[in-house]
């Protein structure tokens, strides 16, 4: 009896030659293999994953970091002398590395689905590496410079989580395609239990994350409090130079109730506008006062101060990529600004009806003026002739002396401290206060301005939440937020919710059946009638050959010359006998 093979036609599968070729460079059908991966590839697949999830939340953390850019510049500056951008080298690298892991995890999912044994190629693997100990390398770097700023992940959640719960819904259902042809194979595993149960308590923690959330816009749209009002932080420091005239200006035509500036005591007692403890960064003391270039601001007396430039810097390392939009005109004008004094930023104010929050820099103790910087910028705001109930100034201190000023605090404090203070503002950091202390402090009359607001999806909550004034670097794009991005109901969310859970939920338990199904099917069948039966579709003259060299083949491999063998042409035969092959 003839023992016959299977027959196999192979047809071209560009699309697996595609994944595999790029993925492990097995481009030829010979090279590749459905046998199990080996351990050694299973693991680089989880490095595969793991460099995935961090540079996803490398990438979450510089998009929301976004606001803070100005800060983080600043941060390295005081660090390395030199001002840059230093946050595009990061995105572009962040960029490019999370792009090309996402595409090989791509690859390597499309593999486990096609049944094809993983294999990274060894270039692959030295990047994948590469960008994962690069990755590691930054996040250490952050930690150490900006450690603090890991606290705005906590606050764009505020805004991101209804959307990003969605996101990750979708796509662990649509994991489920991978969990259940892996789970439901005949050959069983304690691998396959332990991965069912990591899925199943993934899917139910998704689906009742919600319940930890704490969204300010999740509300009802008639309780949402007015529009909080925006100070100019420093002016408007990423259409001009900081602390300048030109700056204050274009901070109130873009729609700013109040400006706030940072003062500085000369060594004669001229309150001016400086926000670096030295003149380098903003002015050109390095060229008309080179030897000293690193003294600290406030030993400069008035006159010195005045005769440096401190708008020709911005246009030279054009800080935010905002000088090429500006005429002719506004670059002469920025080119020519000087250092600008208390009193011509609060004359400013009062001329447009507008209110000042001065942060006072006191001069060290060996500073002649160090005794005197109280009344030196008392005398400063008498001189503007601005109302004093529209100045407010902090350090929080010499409150007796103080007649007619507000005063506020950057400490975060209890209600009680407050009251026994006898303060009536705080200006914090948006990290520093959580929206049920915000709540707190309006439900106590305590009004509270929260800074630096410089994105549309943070001045969003902050309005949510009721902030009544928020001090920002970019008046002109909080200008172009009329209403919060995005506002619900909590019936509306509830609603959205549960029918998201419910139909991730009804997905994944048909996959499983569908999977259980399709596997058992797949069992019932002999293999060689598929191989036959696949054959027996392409009834062309290059299969009759095919069975031919097969009939052949068994012949040489055993039959003797009295041996007959018959095949019919209408069952997928031919005869042979003694003499030769007969149709």
């Amino acid at each position: 009896m003839v023992k016959h093979q299977p027959l196999q036609v192979y047809e071209k599968q560009v699309f697996v030659s595609f994944v595999t070729g790029i993925y492990g460079c097995r481009w030829k059908r010979y090279q590749r293999s459905q046998d199990e991966s080996s351990r050694w590839e299973c693991t680089w697949f989880v490095i595969l994953c793991s460099s995935f999830l961090l540079l996803l939340f490398w990438g979450y953390f510089w998009l929301m970091a976004r606001n803070d850019f100005n800060d983080f510049n600043w941060l390295v500056y005081n660090r390395s002398g030199e001002w840059r951008d230093e946050t595009m080298p990061i995105l572009a690298s962040t960029t490019v590395g999370f792009s090309y892991v996402t595409f090989l995890l791509i690859l390597a999912l499309f593999h486990i689905s096609l049944g094809q044994q993983l294999n990274l190629y060894w270039v692959h693997k030295m990047g994948v590496l590469a960008t994962l100990l690069t990755t590691i390398s930054g996040v250490i770097f952050v930690d150490d410079l900006w450690g603090d700023e890991w606290d705005i992940l906590l606050a764009s959640l505020q805004y991101t989580a209804p959307f990003l719960h969605l996101v990750a819904l979708v796509t662990v259902t649509a994991i489920s395609w991978l969990v259940a042809g892996y789970v439901v194979r005949r050959e069983k595993s304690n691998i396959q239990v332990m991965v069912l149960f990591i899925y199943i308590v993934v899917l139910l923690a998704l689906c009742l994350a919600p319940l930890t959330f704490t969204c300010p816009c999740i509300m009802d749209r008639h309780s949402l409090k007015p529009r909080p009002s925006v100070i100019g932080r420093r002016g408007a420091p990423m259409l001009a130079p900081e602390n300048t005239v030109v700056s204050f200006n274009r901070a109130l035509q873009h729609g700013a109730s109040s400006l706030e500036a940072d003062v500085t005591i000369s060594v004669d007692g001229v309150p001016f506008l400086m926000r670096d403890h030295t003149l380098r960064r903003t002015t050109d003391v390095t060229k008309v006062f080179p030897a000293r270039q690193y003294e600290d601001a406030s030993f400069f007396n008035w006159t010195e101060i005045r005769s440096l430039n401190a708008g020709q810097w911005f246009l030279e390392s054009d800080p935010y990529w905002t000088a090429a939009s500006l005429t002719a005109k506004e670059r002469s004008r920025i080119g020519n600004q000087t250092v600008c004094s208390l009193v011509e930023m609060l004359r400013l104010a009062a001329k447009a009806n507008s209110s000042a929050l001065l942060n006072i820099h006191k001069p060290p103790p060996e500073h002649p003026r160090y005794r005197s910087w109280f009344m030196d910028t008392l005398r400063a705001v008498q001189k503007a002739g601005i109302p004093l109930k529209r100045v407010t100034w902090t350090p929080d201190t010499d409150r007796g002396r103080v007649r007619g000023l507000h005063q506020t605090t950057s400490e975060k404090l209890s209600v009680e401290a407050i009251r026994q203070r006898g303060i009536t503002s705080l200006t914090l950091h948006y990290s520093k206060a959580s929206h049920k202390e915000l709540q707190e402090y309006l439900a106590n009359n305590v009004s509270v301005t929260v800074y630096p607001v410089n994105e549309p999806w943070l001045y969003s909550i902050l309005w949510c939440s009721g902030v009544p004034s928020v001090s920002s670097d970019a008046p002109h794009v909080l200008r172009k937020v009329p209403y919060p991005i995005w506002l619900m109901s909590q019936s509306a969310y509830n609603f959205i919710w549960m029918t998201s859970d419910l139909v991730s939920v009804a997905i994944v338990i048909g996959v499983f059946f569908f999977q259980k199904w399709r596997m058992s099917g797949m069992q019932n069948y002999n293999p060689e009638h598929i191989m036959l039966s696949a054959v027996a579709r392409r009834s062309s003259r290059d299969v009759n050959i095919m069975k031919e060299k097969l009939i052949f083949s068994e012949l040489n491999n055993g039959l003797s010359s009295t041996e007959e063998l018959s095949l019919y042409p209408e069952n997928g035969y031919v005869r042979y006998s003694h003499g030769g092959l007969s149709r």
